[in-house]
């Protein structure tokens, strides 16, 4: 049995990302500090509770309650006796209706916000600045202001924005993507990416969670599955399987074969000198936020190599800008409309809980070839 390739050292100093600690011990700490000094909390409640929460709520609650702490000194107001009115000044603020440093966030983050920092006051024992009638009205206005509409990513489709699947490939699109991959660890490491996420439509966690072990293949057809122990919705972490292709075998294959993966996560970081050649391929896995990284850089190669047509580099920022670790997940629901596929066959198959969710990933794809499209292509040379 073969060690993975330990990375060798490097001249460039890169800075590691220190994912943000989710134990529940950490998470009533933080409670803890809300409440302020004599205050007495159930720590047997909270720990069950935080037990009960995925990493990901957890993660996004220590966030949350950060960013509410940090607002509180900004007020210079002790957290545990802040009032609804603070609570409605911070709304203002994360909105834009009033003029302040922070960043405009969209409303459902502004939202995700204030149901942490409720849960923990409540988890405190203390009153819920969050539940006053003041708080609701200033929600209400924040609405009224940014609208209720999220931010969709870009999709990345297998060929692009085409109405038939089997016109040539065009624009931003995987296809595209694939061609600009490398030729050495680098690009296969890539394009096993692109074609897992393409296949399984998985998330960033469920990606960089994947496990040598966890690839069962190739069978008589060259297919596989991928057993997905857990994800954002599996509360239960009953698991799921999902299919992979004969072309993402291959290059599983081509990428482990290359790196002496054989063992371990599938997804690691390979590490490139000054001129671009490789120094080494770590251990440990991806971390989540490098899979937008990941899609933002091979969009800017396939743009380089000619590969996305009369695209200008005003509009390449445009889509880098758009694009997300979601992209390829939207895309695969766009393709699957396109192909005449079921609401039902299409959230059985990737793994959606929330129809709506993969309706509104299909909503531009329906306004283009809808009935009112249909009608006004049908006219549009009278």
């Amino acid at each position: 049995m073969r060690e993975p390739v330990r990375p060798q050292k490097s001249s460039v100093r890169t800075r590691k990302i220190v994912p943000l600690s989710v134990e529940p011990a950490d998470l009533i700490g933080d409670v803890r500090a809300l409440a302020g000094a004599g205050i007495r909390i159930d720590e047997a409640l909270l720990d069950a509770a935080m037990r009960g929460w995925s990493e990901n709520t957890r993660r996004a609650f220590r966030s949350d309650l950060t960013l509410w702490g940090q607002w509180c000194r900004l007020r210079r107001v002790e957290p545990a006796v802040a009032r609804p009115a603070d609570v409605a000044a911070w709304i203002r603020a994360l909105s834009g209706t009033e003029t302040c440093d922070l960043k405009t966030r969209a409303m459902a983050t502004i939202e995700r916000y204030l149901v942490h920092v409720g849960w923990a006051y409540r988890m405190a024992g203390l009153t819920d600045p969050t539940s006053d009638p003041l708080v609701k009205f200033e929600r209400k206005a924040a609405r009224n202001h940014l609208g209720v509409r999220q931010r969709q990513a870009h999709a990345i489709r297998f060929k692009g924005d085409i109405a038939d699947l089997d016109s040539p490939a065009s624009g931003v699109c995987l296809a595209h993507l694939l061609k600009a991959c490398r030729r050495d660890e680098l690009g296969l490491r890539d394009a096993a990416l692109l074609r897992i996420a393409y296949d399984t439509a998985a998330r960033r966690s469920e990606l960089v969670a994947i496990n040598v072990a966890h690839i069962e293949g190739p069978d008589s057809e060259g297919a596989g599955i991928l057993h997905i122990p857990s994800s954002k919705t599996d509360r239960k972490q009953a698991g799921a399987q999902a299919y992979l292709s004969p072309a993402t075998m291959m290059a599983i294959t081509r990428w482990c074969k290359a790196s002496e993966i054989d063992q371990g996560p599938l997804l690691r970081r390979v590490t490139t000198h000054f001129d671009g050649s490789i120094d080494g391929i770590g251990a440990e896995p991806l971390h989540p936020n490098s899979i937008t990284l990941i899609y933002k850089r091979l969009i800017r190669q396939a743009w380089e190599k000619g590969l996305l047509g009369q695209m200008s580099e005003a509009e390449l920022s445009r889509w880098c800008k758009a694009i997300s670790s979601h992209s390829i997940r939207v895309g695969v629901a766009q393709d699957n409309f396109a192909a005449g596929e079921g609401l039902p066959a299409i959230m059985q198959a990737y793994r959606w809980r929330d129809a709506r969710t993969v309706l509104r990933y299909g909503s531009k794809l329906a306004a283009k070839s809808g009935a009112s499209a249909r009608l006004a292509k049908r006219f549009s040379d009278q």
